[in-house]
Protein backbone atom coordinates (compact mmCIF):
# COMPACT_ATOMS: atom_id res chain seq x y z
CA UNK A 1 0.00 0.00 0.00
CA UNK A 2 2.85 2.35 1.16
CA UNK A 3 4.73 1.30 -2.57
CA UNK A 4 0.95 2.80 -4.73
CA UNK A 5 1.08 5.68 -2.21
CA UNK A 6 4.49 6.23 -3.05
CA UNK A 7 3.89 6.33 -7.03
CA UNK A 8 0.57 7.91 -6.24
CA UNK A 9 2.26 10.84 -5.35
CA UNK A 10 5.03 10.69 -7.91
CA UNK A 11 2.13 11.20 -10.14
CA UNK A 12 0.90 14.32 -8.97
CA UNK A 13 4.66 15.95 -8.99
CA UNK A 14 5.19 14.84 -12.30
CA UNK A 15 1.88 16.08 -13.18
CA UNK A 16 -0.79 14.96 -15.32
CA UNK A 17 0.38 11.81 -17.99
CA UNK A 18 0.74 13.15 -21.63
CA UNK A 19 -2.43 12.61 -22.96
CA UNK A 20 -1.34 10.84 -26.59
CA UNK A 21 -4.78 10.02 -27.86
CA UNK A 22 -5.10 13.49 -28.06
CA UNK A 23 -2.99 13.91 -31.13
CA UNK A 24 -4.52 11.29 -32.85
CA UNK A 25 -6.50 12.78 -35.04
CA UNK A 26 -3.97 15.46 -36.15
CA UNK A 27 -1.63 12.32 -37.18
CA UNK A 28 -4.17 10.70 -39.08
CA UNK A 29 -5.01 13.93 -41.04
CA UNK A 30 -1.24 14.39 -41.74
CA UNK A 31 -1.30 11.00 -43.34
CA UNK A 32 -4.70 11.61 -45.28
CA UNK A 33 -2.71 13.26 -48.40
CA UNK A 34 -0.67 10.41 -48.39
CA UNK A 35 -3.49 7.79 -48.58
CA UNK A 36 -4.88 9.63 -51.58
CA UNK A 37 -1.56 10.27 -52.96
CA UNK A 38 -0.67 6.28 -52.81
CA UNK A 39 -4.02 5.46 -53.87
CA UNK A 40 -3.62 7.35 -57.35
CA UNK A 41 0.07 5.68 -57.34
CA UNK A 42 -2.39 2.16 -57.72
CA UNK A 43 -5.12 3.28 -59.96
CA UNK A 44 -2.93 5.13 -62.48
CA UNK A 45 -4.07 6.97 -65.54
CA UNK A 46 -7.53 6.40 -66.92
CA UNK A 47 -6.25 4.69 -70.13
CA UNK A 48 -4.21 2.49 -68.01
CA UNK A 49 -6.12 -0.74 -66.78
CA UNK A 50 -5.62 -1.86 -63.29
CA UNK A 51 -5.37 -5.45 -62.62
CA UNK A 52 -7.29 -7.03 -59.82
CA UNK A 53 -4.62 -6.79 -57.16
CA UNK A 54 -4.13 -3.01 -57.94
CA UNK A 55 -8.07 -2.62 -57.77
CA UNK A 56 -7.82 -4.31 -54.38
CA UNK A 57 -5.27 -2.71 -52.73
CA UNK A 58 -6.86 0.85 -54.09
CA UNK A 59 -9.95 -0.04 -52.12
CA UNK A 60 -8.18 -0.56 -49.21
CA UNK A 61 -6.14 2.26 -49.59
CA UNK A 62 -9.27 4.28 -49.90
CA UNK A 63 -11.17 2.90 -47.11
CA UNK A 64 -8.73 3.71 -44.47
CA UNK A 65 -8.96 7.10 -45.85
CA UNK A 66 -12.19 7.28 -44.97
CA UNK A 67 -10.79 5.57 -42.01
CA UNK A 68 -9.56 9.39 -40.56
CA UNK A 69 -12.84 11.18 -40.03
CA UNK A 70 -14.25 8.56 -38.08
CA UNK A 71 -11.06 7.86 -35.90
CA UNK A 72 -11.10 11.46 -34.73
CA UNK A 73 -15.23 10.78 -34.33
CA UNK A 74 -14.72 8.13 -32.09
CA UNK A 75 -11.61 10.30 -30.28
CA UNK A 76 -14.38 13.35 -29.99
CA UNK A 77 -16.25 10.72 -27.76
CA UNK A 78 -13.50 10.01 -25.02
CA UNK A 79 -15.18 11.73 -21.82
CA UNK A 80 -11.15 12.40 -20.31
CA UNK A 81 -10.77 14.63 -23.17
CA UNK A 82 -9.94 17.91 -22.58
CA UNK A 83 -11.95 20.99 -24.89
CA UNK A 84 -8.88 21.42 -26.77
CA UNK A 85 -8.44 17.54 -27.49
CA UNK A 86 -12.05 17.30 -28.11
CA UNK A 87 -12.05 20.46 -30.82
CA UNK A 88 -8.79 19.09 -32.71
CA UNK A 89 -11.01 15.67 -33.11
CA UNK A 90 -13.96 17.46 -34.41
CA UNK A 91 -11.63 18.98 -36.94
CA UNK A 92 -10.01 15.92 -37.76
CA UNK A 93 -13.56 14.56 -38.68
CA UNK A 94 -13.83 17.42 -41.16
CA UNK A 95 -10.66 15.91 -42.89
CA UNK A 96 -11.81 15.53 -46.34
CA UNK A 97 -13.39 19.12 -47.04
CA UNK A 98 -10.72 20.50 -45.42
CA UNK A 99 -8.04 19.33 -47.97
CA UNK A 100 -10.68 20.15 -50.52
CA UNK A 101 -10.59 23.49 -49.16
CA UNK A 102 -6.70 24.24 -49.23
CA UNK A 103 -6.68 22.94 -52.35
CA UNK A 104 -8.77 25.42 -54.07
CA UNK A 105 -7.21 28.53 -51.85
CA UNK A 106 -3.85 26.96 -53.41
CA UNK A 107 -5.07 27.47 -56.59
CA UNK A 108 -6.52 30.77 -56.13
CA UNK A 109 -3.04 32.00 -54.20
CA UNK A 110 -1.05 30.11 -57.04
CA UNK A 111 0.88 29.07 -54.35
CA UNK A 112 4.42 27.17 -55.65
CA UNK A 113 4.24 25.06 -52.66
CA UNK A 114 2.92 21.65 -52.67
CA UNK A 115 -0.62 20.81 -50.86
CA UNK A 116 0.73 18.08 -48.70
CA UNK A 117 3.68 20.34 -47.52
CA UNK A 118 1.02 23.59 -46.51
CA UNK A 119 -1.44 20.52 -45.01
CA UNK A 120 1.15 19.08 -43.01
CA UNK A 121 2.76 22.85 -41.59
CA UNK A 122 -1.16 23.42 -40.73
CA UNK A 123 -1.89 20.40 -38.63
CA UNK A 124 1.48 20.26 -36.80
CA UNK A 125 0.54 23.98 -36.07
CA UNK A 126 -2.80 22.91 -35.14
CA UNK A 127 -1.33 19.90 -32.82
CA UNK A 128 0.80 22.48 -31.26
CA UNK A 129 -2.17 24.57 -30.54
CA UNK A 130 -4.05 22.11 -28.98
CA UNK A 131 -1.40 20.89 -26.68
CA UNK A 132 -0.33 24.43 -25.53
CA UNK A 133 -4.34 26.10 -24.80
CA UNK A 134 -4.30 24.65 -21.17
CA UNK A 135 -6.91 21.94 -19.94
CA UNK A 136 -9.81 24.73 -18.77
CA UNK A 137 -12.52 22.98 -16.19
CA UNK A 138 -15.12 22.05 -18.75
CA UNK A 139 -18.79 23.12 -18.19
CA UNK A 140 -21.50 20.72 -17.58
CA UNK A 141 -24.05 22.13 -19.42
CA UNK A 142 -22.65 24.50 -22.49
CA UNK A 143 -25.04 27.48 -23.13
CA UNK A 144 -26.54 27.98 -26.47
CA UNK A 145 -29.53 30.15 -25.85
CA UNK A 146 -31.96 30.32 -28.34
CA UNK A 147 -29.46 29.43 -31.15
CA UNK A 148 -29.60 25.95 -31.61
CA UNK A 149 -33.75 26.88 -31.81
CA UNK A 150 -32.81 29.45 -34.80
CA UNK A 151 -30.41 26.97 -36.34
CA UNK A 152 -32.72 24.34 -36.17
CA UNK A 153 -35.64 26.43 -38.00
CA UNK A 154 -33.34 27.39 -40.98
CA UNK A 155 -32.50 23.97 -41.36
CA UNK A 156 -35.87 23.25 -41.94
CA UNK A 157 -36.46 25.88 -44.21
CA UNK A 158 -33.35 24.75 -45.99
CA UNK A 159 -33.80 20.72 -46.59
CA UNK A 160 -36.21 21.74 -49.71
CA UNK A 161 -33.89 23.22 -51.55
CA UNK A 162 -31.04 20.13 -49.92
CA UNK A 163 -34.07 17.13 -50.83
CA UNK A 164 -33.80 18.94 -54.48
CA UNK A 165 -29.84 19.09 -54.64
CA UNK A 166 -29.29 15.94 -53.71
CA UNK A 167 -31.98 14.18 -55.88
CA UNK A 168 -30.92 16.08 -58.84
CA UNK A 169 -27.56 13.95 -58.04
CA UNK A 170 -29.15 10.55 -57.75
CA UNK A 171 -30.15 11.60 -61.43
CA UNK A 172 -26.10 11.33 -61.86
CA UNK A 173 -27.03 7.65 -62.45
CA UNK A 174 -29.24 7.76 -65.19
CA UNK A 175 -26.84 10.27 -67.02
CA UNK A 176 -25.67 13.99 -67.66
CA UNK A 177 -27.80 14.93 -69.72
CA UNK A 178 -30.83 13.54 -67.16
CA UNK A 179 -29.02 15.72 -64.35
CA UNK A 180 -28.39 18.64 -66.39
CA UNK A 181 -32.40 18.91 -67.39
CA UNK A 182 -33.28 18.38 -63.86
CA UNK A 183 -30.61 21.44 -62.59
CA UNK A 184 -31.97 23.07 -65.38
CA UNK A 185 -35.66 23.68 -63.63
CA UNK A 186 -34.10 23.78 -59.84
CA UNK A 187 -31.97 26.78 -60.74
CA UNK A 188 -34.96 28.54 -62.21
CA UNK A 189 -35.44 29.27 -58.74
CA UNK A 190 -32.07 29.04 -56.82
CA UNK A 191 -30.10 31.25 -59.37
CA UNK A 192 -32.62 33.30 -59.89
CA UNK A 193 -32.26 37.23 -58.46
CA UNK A 194 -33.85 36.92 -55.47
CA UNK A 195 -33.44 32.90 -54.69
CA UNK A 196 -29.65 33.07 -54.62
CA UNK A 197 -28.94 35.79 -52.10
CA UNK A 198 -31.64 34.59 -49.95
CA UNK A 199 -30.24 30.95 -50.30
CA UNK A 200 -26.57 32.30 -49.66
CA UNK A 201 -27.40 34.19 -47.15
CA UNK A 202 -29.19 31.20 -45.48
CA UNK A 203 -26.28 29.22 -46.02
CA UNK A 204 -23.68 31.76 -44.31
CA UNK A 205 -26.41 32.06 -41.23
CA UNK A 206 -26.17 28.42 -40.71
CA UNK A 207 -22.59 27.89 -41.14
CA UNK A 208 -21.86 30.92 -38.56
CA UNK A 209 -24.59 29.20 -36.23
CA UNK A 210 -23.80 25.51 -36.52
CA UNK A 211 -19.35 26.69 -36.12
CA UNK A 212 -20.99 28.44 -32.63
CA UNK A 213 -23.06 25.35 -31.29
CA UNK A 214 -19.83 23.10 -32.28
CA UNK A 215 -17.59 25.36 -30.15
CA UNK A 216 -20.32 25.74 -27.45
CA UNK A 217 -20.96 22.13 -26.84
CA UNK A 218 -17.23 21.09 -27.19
CA UNK A 219 -16.50 22.69 -24.01
CA UNK A 220 -17.54 19.84 -22.42
CA UNK A 221 -17.66 15.70 -22.80
CA UNK A 222 -21.37 14.82 -24.86
CA UNK A 223 -23.46 11.52 -25.50
CA UNK A 224 -22.53 9.62 -28.55
CA UNK A 225 -25.77 11.19 -30.33
CA UNK A 226 -25.05 14.61 -29.40
CA UNK A 227 -21.09 14.30 -30.13
CA UNK A 228 -22.32 12.65 -33.75
CA UNK A 229 -24.27 15.79 -34.12
CA UNK A 230 -21.73 18.93 -33.48
CA UNK A 231 -19.34 16.14 -35.35
CA UNK A 232 -21.46 16.31 -38.54
CA UNK A 233 -22.64 20.21 -37.99
CA UNK A 234 -18.75 20.64 -38.23
CA UNK A 235 -17.63 18.93 -41.02
CA UNK A 236 -21.29 20.43 -42.78
CA UNK A 237 -20.04 24.33 -41.79
CA UNK A 238 -16.70 23.69 -43.54
CA UNK A 239 -18.02 21.67 -46.55
CA UNK A 240 -20.69 24.41 -47.38
CA UNK A 241 -18.30 27.22 -46.95
CA UNK A 242 -15.79 25.24 -49.32
CA UNK A 243 -18.52 24.23 -51.68
CA UNK A 244 -19.73 28.20 -52.27
CA UNK A 245 -16.01 29.39 -51.98
CA UNK A 246 -15.61 26.69 -55.33
CA UNK A 247 -18.66 27.72 -56.98
CA UNK A 248 -18.68 31.32 -56.56
CA UNK A 249 -15.39 32.54 -56.55
CA UNK A 250 -13.07 29.71 -57.89
CA UNK A 251 -15.45 28.54 -61.18
CA UNK A 252 -17.07 31.33 -61.92
CA UNK A 253 -14.50 34.49 -61.33
CA UNK A 254 -11.56 32.59 -61.03
CA UNK A 255 -11.72 30.60 -64.06
CA UNK A 256 -14.79 31.48 -65.75
CA UNK A 257 -16.20 28.20 -66.34
CA UNK A 258 -19.66 26.65 -65.70
CA UNK A 259 -20.04 24.58 -62.52
CA UNK A 260 -22.40 21.87 -64.03
CA UNK A 261 -22.02 17.99 -63.93
CA UNK A 262 -18.00 17.98 -65.68
CA UNK A 263 -17.21 20.82 -63.18
CA UNK A 264 -18.46 18.51 -59.91
CA UNK A 265 -16.86 15.54 -61.24
CA UNK A 266 -13.68 16.76 -62.36
CA UNK A 267 -14.23 15.95 -66.62
CA UNK A 268 -12.71 15.06 -67.94
CA UNK A 269 -10.57 12.73 -65.93
CA UNK A 270 -13.22 12.43 -63.39
CA UNK A 271 -13.04 11.70 -59.71
CA UNK A 272 -11.16 8.31 -60.00
CA UNK A 273 -7.86 8.71 -61.93
CA UNK A 274 -7.12 11.78 -61.00
CA UNK A 275 -4.14 12.71 -58.53
CA UNK A 276 -6.17 15.93 -57.73
CA UNK A 277 -9.96 14.95 -58.09
CA UNK A 278 -9.45 11.43 -55.62
CA UNK A 279 -9.98 14.01 -53.05
CA UNK A 280 -13.41 15.02 -54.28
CA UNK A 281 -14.34 11.77 -53.52
CA UNK A 282 -14.69 11.26 -49.89
CA UNK A 283 -15.07 14.97 -49.49
CA UNK A 284 -18.60 14.38 -51.66
CA UNK A 285 -19.40 10.89 -49.82
CA UNK A 286 -19.10 12.57 -46.21
CA UNK A 287 -20.91 15.61 -47.40
CA UNK A 288 -24.06 14.14 -48.65
CA UNK A 289 -23.58 11.47 -45.70
CA UNK A 290 -23.21 14.54 -42.86
CA UNK A 291 -26.04 16.37 -44.50
CA UNK A 292 -28.57 13.67 -44.40
CA UNK A 293 -27.43 12.15 -40.95
CA UNK A 294 -27.13 15.26 -39.64
CA UNK A 295 -30.91 16.15 -39.99
CA UNK A 296 -31.84 12.63 -38.59
CA UNK A 297 -29.66 13.59 -35.55
CA UNK A 298 -31.71 17.17 -35.12
CA UNK A 299 -34.90 14.80 -35.64
CA UNK A 300 -34.14 12.93 -32.98
CA UNK A 301 -33.60 15.45 -30.90
CA UNK A 302 -36.96 16.91 -31.76
CA UNK A 303 -38.46 13.80 -30.86
CA UNK A 304 -37.42 12.93 -27.44
CA UNK A 305 -37.69 16.69 -26.54
CA UNK A 306 -41.38 15.95 -27.55
CA UNK A 307 -41.59 12.57 -24.94
CA UNK A 308 -41.56 10.01 -27.98
CA UNK A 309 -39.61 6.73 -26.40
CA UNK A 310 -35.78 7.48 -26.55
CA UNK A 311 -35.12 3.79 -27.97
CA UNK A 312 -37.64 4.19 -30.84
CA UNK A 313 -36.25 7.77 -31.54
CA UNK A 314 -32.50 5.89 -31.31
CA UNK A 315 -33.78 3.34 -33.83
CA UNK A 316 -34.99 5.90 -36.05
CA UNK A 317 -31.93 7.94 -36.13
CA UNK A 318 -29.87 4.63 -37.14
CA UNK A 319 -32.88 3.94 -39.85
CA UNK A 320 -31.75 7.21 -41.00
CA UNK A 321 -27.81 7.07 -40.65
CA UNK A 322 -28.11 4.24 -42.73
CA UNK A 323 -30.36 5.45 -45.45
CA UNK A 324 -28.09 8.54 -45.41
CA UNK A 325 -24.94 6.01 -46.06
CA UNK A 326 -27.24 4.41 -49.34
CA UNK A 327 -27.70 7.70 -50.32
CA UNK A 328 -24.13 9.07 -50.87
CA UNK A 329 -23.22 5.39 -52.21
CA UNK A 330 -25.26 6.04 -54.81
CA UNK A 331 -24.96 9.51 -55.98
CA UNK A 332 -20.53 8.53 -55.62
CA UNK A 333 -21.04 5.84 -57.82
CA UNK A 334 -22.83 7.85 -60.33
CA UNK A 335 -20.02 10.69 -60.06
CA UNK A 336 -18.08 7.72 -60.83
CA UNK A 337 -19.65 6.39 -63.79
CA UNK A 338 -22.16 4.45 -63.12
CA UNK A 339 -25.69 4.07 -65.07
CA UNK A 340 -28.84 2.70 -64.45
CA UNK A 341 -30.06 2.57 -67.46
Amino acid sequence: MEAFALLRDRSAAIGPRFDHLALAPAAAAICYPFLLRAFHAVVGAQAATPSPLAIVAATLILAVAFVVPFLALALACRPDANPAARRLAYAGVATPTLYVFLGVVQALLHSPLPDELVWCVLWLAIAIWSRTTGNPVAATRPTVGRWRIVHGITAAVLCVYVAFHLANHLFGLIGPDAHAAVMKIGRMVYRSGVGEPLLVAAMLFQIGTGLFLAWRWSAAPQGFHRTFQVASGAYLSLFILGHMNSVFIYARSFLGIPTDWNFAIGAPTGLIHDAWNIRLLPHYALGVFFVLSHLASGLRVMLVAHGVNRRAANRLWGAGVAISGAISAAIIAGMCGVRIS
